[in-house]
């Protein structure tokens, strides 16, 4: 293990359509993480690898800034663990971007965050998928308090996702107007999976999708051929998986390098499993679960899945996302089979001086 997410807050402000979390809450009362399970996680995690590996630590939730206190002790106490035994260490956290305070600017640059927040379009689109529990719009709020963050160029890079399900398919209106606002790139994730079926793609909504990711490579390609930066991350990060000749045979480290913590310290496969037994694997108190992370990796492999045994694609897509899987098969197969068939040709097209351009821009958050 070299990473792990902590779901410091199971609660949230916000009351999105789809949330995998059930608003947060995750089908449970609203909690917030102790901070001695935080440093419980932080030692276990630290205790799993040697100083020459590099570890991560990323805040969830729900909405982690709710628990404000606690990410910022835990952040620190992260810090001068790592340091004292000559660890590099990096920290992200994915947030709704309404909570963003005067000072975590500062925090997150001197500790040198990743921060993903989460934006489903223009206002009027994303307003009507993020709204707060009250029913009001949450985008205006957002930007207001995100522009701050916005304004580093050091350590700290701000990137946006965005999930899109059938009412938000205009990926190029929405990939320009968040990239002028000044996010240092932007990311497409399909809506497969959602607890209440609300917000997900059919087959004729992803082949939709599929076109207007298309739509944004191609201006991608424009751009870097004409010496522009144009971070349309689902692409710049194809492009790199190809290059370094990528052969997965998982789509992440869920249930193997990376684990989640929920705010009651039960260990999951990742964070989209906490709270859910299919993705249990052990408790920070009673510690890994080796049997079950074994069996886990033994069954989700790609060559104990179908289709994907026969896929062409199978050890660049790595069967996808074990949690939507799990809850709704693969209904994606010939939207990730047509996205990468295309981010190949895309490769080939660049030629060296193209891709060189594009690596150049730097490549945002995997999608």
């Amino acid at each position: 293990m070299r990473a792990i997410s902590l779901a410091i807050a199971q609660k949230c402000n916000l009351g999105c359509t789809y949330c995998y979390a059930r608003e947060g809450e995750f089908g449970s009362s609203p909690k917030n993480m102790p901070l001695e399970t935080a440093l419980a996680s932080i030692d276990l995690l630290i205790s799993e690898t040697r100083p020459d590996e590099r570890i991560n630590l990323a805040f969830l939730g729900g909405e982690p800034l709710i628990n404000r206190a606690v990410l910022r002790q835990a952040t620190a106490y992260a810090s001068e663990r790592a340091h004292a035994r000559g660890q590099k260490i990096g920290f992200s956290i994915t947030t709704n971007g309404t909570l963003i305070d005067g000072d975590d600017a500062d925090f997150f640059e001197s500790h040198g965050f990743a921060v993903t927040v989460s934006l489903d379009g223009p206002a009027t689109v994303h307003d009507r998928l993020r709204p707060f529990k009250s029913g009001r719009g949450s985008y205006d709020r957002i930007i207001e308090r995100v522009r701050p963050l916005l304004r580093r160029t050091g350590r700290l890079q701000t990137t946006a996702r965005v999930t899109v399900t059938p009412t938000n398919l205009g990926l190029k209106q929405t990939l320009d107007e968040l990239l002028g606002i000044g996010f240092h790139s932007v990311g497409f994730s399909p809506m497969l999976a959602s607890p209440t079926g609300r917000g997900e793609l059919d087959e004729a909504d992803l082949q939709n999708m599929l076109a207007a990711m298309i739509e944004c490579g191609e201006e991608f390609e424009r751009r870097v051929m004409a010496g522009e930066r144009y971070a349309f991350s689902n692409i710049t990060t194809a492009l790199h998986e190809i290059h370094k000749g990528t052969h997965r045979p998982y789509p992440c480290g869920a249930g193997g390098a990376y684990l989640g913590v929920s705010a009651d310290g039960e260990l999951a496969a990742c964070h989209r499993f906490v709270g859910d037994e299919a993705g249990a694997m052990g408790s920070i108190e009673g510690g890994i679960d080796h049997d079950r992370k074994t069996a886990w990796l033994e069954d989700r492999h790609v060559h104990r899945q179908q289709p994907c045994r026969t896929c062409w694609a199978r050890y660049l897509c790595g069967g996808g996302c074990h949690h939507e899987v799990i809850a709704r098969g693969r209904p994606a197969c010939d939207f990730i089979r047509g996205w990468l068939l295309y981010a190949l040709q895309t490769y080939l097209r660049l030629g060296s001086e193209g891709l060189g351009r594009a690596f150049g821009a730097g490549s945002g958050p995997a999608a």
